[in-house]
């Protein structure tokens, strides 16, 4: 009896002691467990950001800090000379409680002793969690539209003003508008990268009308006695030139040179001023068209040569418009049926 007792009491012992073992054991991993389950697991990272071994409180800062404030920083967006400042602010939203919970996840979805065996093992569970930003897809557009507003504008052709002082030429413009779809990718590119600064996506509209195609244009200024021939709007060559008397005034007009005649012949129009003259008169050096004549759609008006140099500059002629020979062979060379010939 007595040996059985002390079998049963050793047992007994060793089983308390046992239970004991156990016990301070589930108690270690409980404390232990309790310690670092606001830590974040070995390896972790918000938006590549290493968070590992942090607390929700540091992870936070450290997030607001190196995430969340800059991202929230205006960008500054440009277009030739013209600025334009993006809010950043009010237009992103960044879960970091969610970033941060989904941090903890690996932790909160293993049991008691599935995180004391890590813990002892020093395994690495923590996990890359991305970047969870929002974007106000609305507040960018009425952002956008508002910069379109001032970046868009219409291509301009180049055309001629005619004033009785002389031709004004309004240059062509390129037009210009905001790229607004590919703007929207750019954007959202820059604010979830954290890029400040933006080149706004432009296309351009060409003029259907630009300088060159306005070509050659002559004005004539009767009390001036000058004309002025232009190309492609600028002023290329100016002449003097013989107007039309008072009683036989060069007509004002817009008109066009309809054919260019190279040693014109001279037939007698039959009015009372030409009554002495002989009915024709061939090319040569006593043709009064000179050696060059421009008709113009204007009837029995041309710019012409003459033999009277002494007439340029006076208004002497009948009508036409006279001009030195070698003046006239100039223009000549230079303007083609068609040109423009504005007579103010």
């Amino acid at each position: 009896m007595h040996k059985a007792s002390l079998k049963v009491r050793i047992l007994a012992t060793a089983t308390a002691v046992l239970l004991l073992c156990l016990s301070a054991g589930s108690a270690w991993a409980v404390m232990d467990d309790y310690q670092v389950r606001e830590v974040m697991p070995t390896g972790s990272a918000i938006a590549g950001i290493d968070v590992s071994g942090m607390t929700r409180d540091s992870a936070r800062d450290l997030l607001q800090s190196e995430l969340v404030t800059p991202l929230s920083g205006p960008i500054t967006t440009r277009h030739d000379d013209q600025t334009f400042v993006l809010p950043a602010a009010d237009l992103v939203e960044i879960d970091v409680e969610g970033m941060i919970a989904q941090t903890f996840s690996p932790k909160a979805e293993a049991s008691l002793l599935q995180r004391v065996l890590v813990r002892v093992t020093s395994e690495t569970i923590g996990m890359e969690v991305p970047l969870a930003l929002g974007l106000d897809d609305k507040g960018i557009g009425v952002w956008l539209a508002d910069v379109a507003s001032q970046v868009d504008k219409p291509a301009i052709d180049a055309t001629i003003s005619v004033e009785t002082t002389g031709v004004t030429f309004i240059a062509s413009q390129r037009g210009e508008i905001l790229d607004e779809q590919e703007a929207r990718t750019i954007l959202a590119v820059a604010l979830r990268a954290g890029s400040k600064n933006v080149e706004l996506p432009v296309d351009y509209i060409e003029p259907a009308v630009t300088e060159e195609d306005l070509g050659k244009v002559i004005f004539i200024s009767r009390s001036q006695r000058k004309l002025y021939l232009y190309d492609n709007g600028g002023l290329e060559k100016s002449f003097g030139v013989a107007v039309g008397t008072p009683s036989h005034p060069t007509p004002r007009g817009d008109w066009v040179i309809m054919l260019k005649r190279y040693m014109p012949a001279w037939s007698n129009p039959g009015s009372a001023w030409a009554a002495s003259m002989p009915a024709y008169i061939p090319p040569g050096s006593s043709n009064p068209l000179g050696t060059r004549a421009l008709n113009l759609d204007a009837p029995g008006i041309r710019i012409h040569g003459t033999t009277q140099d002494w007439s340029i500059g006076h208004a002497a002629s009948h009508g036409c418009m006279r001009m030195h020979r070698w003046d006239i062979e100039d223009l000549y060379e230079r303007v083609e049926v068609g040109t423009p010939v504005f007579i103010r």
